[in-house]
């Protein structure tokens, strides 16, 4: 079994779900012989609330106990270490006599104490993602530096995201020098040595296409002007974008890098894909695709770009999700699904039972495109980011704060994409009376507040909520 994620990979960004502009051939091709799920969503955010549920099978949302770990570099609530009592997926089929293998470059995993290696006999964190804590900063000319912005702002800070992705980058010459390349080629490497005929459950999580948004030139030119000469912008600021300044030149560059990086994963995506043909093992390897969350590019009525808490429009929230498995001819399911019926499905098919109890379903009766008996349909999925929270169904999708006050209501019938949100008014405190009620029952009651709550940075030099 192989599991695979990408993060902020977009379902707009992908040919597979509509976009004839992208060039994603292998993912493409993986969904068109397999199952491709239309209606996916995690079941809290961001990074690390959606790994615990992943290798857990259990719930974060609606974070209660959040502990923060300190030398971190995010701390929101449900952003933490999984529960020492909790046992894991790979922990378990590792007692059921399976090799464990999990590589990842996402730099979230590597915060100290998180140990989300637990119950692999094989692991490795690639370095050099983001603002890892893995090359020196000093090293960087001012010439590289200024290509990006204000060489004296940088230097008032150089372990901010810009020079240490600069100084962790700096040995990049060629796509393989990536660390998406080294990623999958850890991955092979993995097939090549568990080829014998023991069963193997491999997770490969891959930071691409996150920020920093910088693609390798060849990727970068498939959608963006060889000639633009604006600002380098490999990470903006969340929120609408003329709150920054930001041009639309600036916006179609950043797009474009971040495009490019989903190329640039896909094309090591079909690389692993056909090392299992290679290796004969394709037709008995189930293969499922996910990701954690997505971003906005703009394409929302407040205009805005990246993922602000307050913002989980389809953008982010609308997950990409396929699967193959062998046997199962494949098909396009509608159901609502959670990212954390993956892990059910996984226990489903080594055929063992969770040493604890899990909160997904087996996706086994939807992938054959048949009858879906022994799934219990789902009307509605829920989900919290930060302080913020998110409710969709058929029809609606809502978007409100932990204390239930209303920020937008969407009707997916007539505005699928949420560009109008609806208007004050009877239906709208309808339908977000309705989702508030939903949103409490799945938590339990209220929603745990940790607004007050306050931990200090990796030097303790201010305060972040």
């Amino acid at each position: 079994m192989i599991v695979v994620v990408s993060d902020t990979l977009r379902t707009a960004e992908l040919g597979c779900y509509g976009n004839a502009e992208m060039r994603t051939p292998c993912m493409d091709a993986f969904a068109a012989g397999g199952t491709r799920f239309a209606r996916a969503f995690p079941e809290s955010l961001p990074t690390i609330p959606v790994r615990r549920a992943l290798h857990t099978g259990r719930r974060a949302y609606p974070f209660r106990d959040y502990r923060p770990v300190k030398w971190d570099i995010v701390y929101l609530p449900g952003w933490q270490a999984m529960d020492n009592e909790e046992d894991t997926l790979a922990e378990n089929l590792a007692k059921a006599g399976y090799q464990t293998g999990f590589v990842t470059d996402t730099l979230p995993y590597f915060a100290p104490g998180f140990n989300f290696q637990r119950g692999f006999w094989q692991w490795e964190y690639i370095r050099g993602q983001q603002q890892d804590r893995w090359r020196s900063p000093f090293s960087m000319s001012e010439e590289r530096l200024a290509r990006y912005g204000d060489v004296a702002e940088f230097r008032k800070n150089l372990h901010g995201l810009v020079p240490m992705h600069l100084a962790n980058t700096g040995h990049v010459r060629h796509e393989e020098d990536t660390s998406t390349a080294r990623t999958f080629q850890w991955a092979m490497d993995f097939l090549n040595d568990n080829r014998a005929g023991q069963p193997f459950y491999l997770l490969v999580d891959c930071f691409d296409p996150h920020e920093p948004w910088e693609a390798p030139e060849e990727y970068y030119r498939l959608y963006g002007d060889p000639d633009y000469a604006g600002r380098r912008i490999v990470h903006c600021e969340y929120g609408p974008a003329e709150r920054f300044g930001y041009t639309r030149d600036e916006i179609a560059y950043v797009k474009a890098q971040y495009r490019g990086l989903v190329t640039l994963f896909d094309t090591w995506f079909g690389r692993l894909l056909g090392r299992l043909d290679t290796l004969g093992l394709a037709d008995n390897t189930a293969v499922f695709l996910i990701s954690d969350h997505g971003t906005n590019f703009c394409d929302n009525p407040r205009n805005v770009i990246g993922k602000p808490q307050d913002a989980m429009f389809p953008g982010v929230v609308r997950l990409p999700f396929l699967a193959r498995v062998p046997g199962n001819p494949g098909n396009t399911c509608d159901e609502l699904v959670y990212n954390l019926d993956l892990t059910a499905t996984l226990y489903d098919l080594a055929s063992i039972q969770p040493s604890q109890d899990i909160d997904g379903q087996s996706l086994l009766p939807l992938l054959g495109g048949g009858d879906s008996g022994g799934w219990a349909t789902r009307k509605y999925a829920t989900c919290r980011y930060g302080h913020n929270l998110c409710y969709v169904d058929e029809s609606t999708w809502v978007l409100m704060d932990i204390d239930g006050v209303l920020r937008e209501v969407f009707d997916l019938k007539t505005d699928p994409d949420c560009q109008t949100p609806l208007p004050e008014g009877q239906i709208r405190d309808h339908l977000a009376a309705t989702a508030w009620e939903r949103l409490l029952h799945d938590a339990g009651g209220a929603f745990p507040d940790y607004r007050e709550h306050r931990q200090t940075d990796a030097i303790g030099q201010r305060p972040v909520r």
